[in-house]
């Protein structure tokens, strides 16, 4: 079963930022996982977050796309079938993290 993709607004922006290749190559990703976005120990393909140096991202499930030095936060509305994608950004010095925990406390997920 396809999840259906949102983005929060500033997600949305960050994929836009993305140049041209890398944009098409982190979207082929999203839409790989979309066929199961449950975490690993669920049979799916999202890897689970925890702890990050201050922020407490339970529940919320990473894309890495090692490549190209991206990766996507996401968290699931299981009630219904959404992923919600949450961060997009450059793997560099957790500030991917911060981001999504910033979020998560301005959208209150």
């Amino acid at each position: 079963m396809n999840w259906i993709i949102r983005y929060l607004p500033e997600a949305e922006k960050d994929l836009q930022n993305l140049d041209g290749s890398s944009r098409i190559l982190t979207i082929k990703a999203i839409k790989k996982v979309q066929d199961n976005p449950l975490p690993q120990n669920e049979g799916g393909r999202g890897k689970p977050l925890g702890h990050k140096k201050n922020s407490d991202l339970t529940g919320f499930l990473k894309i890495k796309l090692k490549s190209i030095g991206i990766r996507v936060v996401y968290t699931l509305v299981r009630t219904d079938h959404v992923m919600l994608i949450v961060v997009i950004g450059i793997r560099s010095d957790d500030e991917v993290y911060e981001l999504a925990a910033h979020r998560k406390t301005r959208h209150d997920l």
